[in-house]
């Protein structure tokens, strides 16, 4: 049986599952919000360790032969009746079982959870890029005014976050989108320094480029983010349905690129940004370990999720 660690909104998980059911393969889809309302049963001294009841169905963790950690939510208190001491509790009681569950089947992942977390780190990717011999656009991540004043001061430059690019308040987010930095003047000391961000040499793009590396095989997709002038910065924003995309394959150089990155931060997926620029070289960004792709396989039939499954089948064997 194959695990897919989730939650009930996460469309590109429809994908796993459609393919899954298509080859008749036995699965089960964690939705880990909903996790409070499961039955657990763990007797380490028992011949079966491990016993998960979801909706009716019974599993023992044994009967894992691969999972994908897709995109997990922390768990949902058991009753909206219980104090709100009481709801934190619960939340973190449940929240030690998925740390469990994810430990107790380091090895059956697609990737691993830890290393997710690890590969996350994107001062790490750049430099791990670097040591390959990707080109990588000039970096500097500070809140230090007077050196971030310097950077955006010396080449046209872009400024994007470290971690998030969604704020959440009032039950509303905003995005925040990689833009343009013409320069900052004294009055931005106060915003600099309220938090770290990635300020970055700006390439003049031909496009943007998705690579989506899952085991040995890579999916390359040409974003044509020049297009518009709204998506030329940011190829994300104003989520236009018509940005064309195109599905290319890379100079074998960039691809060994892409596989030896993946490897290098102990990964058998990850959803790499390049830029090709306009004299064709191409340009590392970033790489996403749990990155979305679905849209990808939507737009260009390139057969992802066939792929996935076909690593987690390898992985059970």
């Amino acid at each position: 049986m194959f695990l897919l660690a989730t939650n009930k909104r996460d469309i590109t998980t429809d994908f796993i599952v459609l393919e899954l059911e298509r080859r008749g393969l036995p699965f089960l889809r964690l939705n880990t919000e909903e996790l409070a309302g499961a039955r657990i049963r763990l007797r380490p001294q028992g011949l079966r360790f491990w016993e998960f009841e979801v909706d009716g169905t019974v599993f023992n963790l044994d009967a894992v032969q691969a999972g994908y950690y897709r995109r997990p939510q922390s768990p949902l208190p058991p009753s909206a009746t219980l104090s709100p001491l009481v709801q934190s509790y619960c939340v973190d009681e449940w929240s030690a079982v998925l740390r469990s569950l994810w430990n107790a089947l380091e090895g059956k992942w697609l990737n691993s959870p830890f290393a997710i977390l690890r590969a996350e780190d994107k001062p790490r990717q750049l430099r791990e890029a670097l040591a390959l011999g990707f080109d990588v656009p000039d970096t500097l991540i500070s809140n230090d005014f007077e050196c971030a004043s310097a950077f955006v001061d010396e080449a046209p430059s872009i400024g994007k976050p470290l971690r998030r690019a969604l704020v959440e308040q009032g039950g509303h987010g905003e995005v925040l989108f990689t833009s343009r930095i013409s320069g900052l003047q004294h009055g931005d000391a106060e915003a600099v320094a309220i938090a770290p961000v990635i300020y970055q040499r700006e390439v003049v793009k031909a496009c943007d480029v998705r690579v989506t590396v899952v085991g040995d095989r890579i999916f390359a997709t040409a974003i044509h983010s020049q297009s518009t002038d709204e998506t030329s910065v940011d190829w994300r924003k104003g989520a236009r349905p018509d940005l064309a995309h195109e599905a290319i394959e890379l100079p074998d150089s960039v691809q060994r690129l892409c596989l030896s990155l993946t490897r290098r931060l102990d990964l058998s997926f990850g959803a790499i940004d390049l830029v090709l620029d306009t004299a064709g070289r191409y340009w590392f960004l970033e790489i996403n370990p749990n990155g979305q792709w679905a849209w990808i396989e939507r737009r260009t039939g390139m057969p992802i999720a066939s792929a996935i499954v076909d690593c987690l089948v390898e992985k059970g064997l």
